[in-house]
């Protein structure tokens, strides 16, 4: 039986715990964990391959490559009440034999109640016997503006990741090096 990895999650964000959360995993054939994660972890090839983001920008400095304890904003497209998102890389790990790379920053939104918003955005990318790779997403989230996009049907924040993945993994395969 082969068992698979799975997201870090710090006690006080477990999934099911706060107000929305989404799961999103591909495993495809013909990648490598190194070749996505180079395309996952420079920020500057986000917006060629996802329509979902804008406007990301470094404001202590650094970037457009990802490391621990980046801090960095984006502006998310698509969802109307969601506005700005700064962010913090509070895991990362790059892939390395055996070992699932993994990156995961917290986000919120400042404002009154009704539009906060806390997050943390998970992923988890790792080889896989017979030339594949896996990448897996999670999110969760807390505030108003989280249970209200839980309950749209289909929900905005599934449909985006799988977009996000969708796009990562065709610009790591059309991609050159890795």
């Amino acid at each position: 039986m082969t068992v698979q990895n799975a997201i870090d999650w710090p006690e006080d964000q477990l999934p099911g715990t706060g107000d929305n959360f989404v799961s999103n995993e591909v495993i495809v054939r013909g990648l490598t964990a190194a070749r996505v994660w180079r395309y996952l972890t420079d920020t500057s090839t986000w917006e060629s391959y996802y329509d979902n983001i804008t406007g990301i920008s470094f404001p202590e400095g650094g970037g457009p490559v990802l490391s621990d304890g980046t801090v960095f904003t984006f502006d998310p497209v698509g969802f109307p009440s969601v506005r700005t998102q700064h962010a913090r890389v509070v895991q990362f790990r790059a892939p390395a034999e055996g070992t699932p790379g993994r990156l995961s920053w917290a986000a919120h939104q400042d404002g009154p109640p009704e539009e906060r918003l806390e997050v943390l955005h998970a992923w988890l990318v790792e080889d896989l016997p017979g030339g594949r790779v896996r990448v897996l997403t999670q999110e969760t989230q807390t505030g108003r503006l989280a249970a209200e996009l839980a309950r749209q049907v289909p929900n905005p924040m599934l449909n985006g990741h799988q977009a996000w993945l969708d796009g990562l993994v065709g610009a790591a395969s059309a991609g050159s090096g890795a």
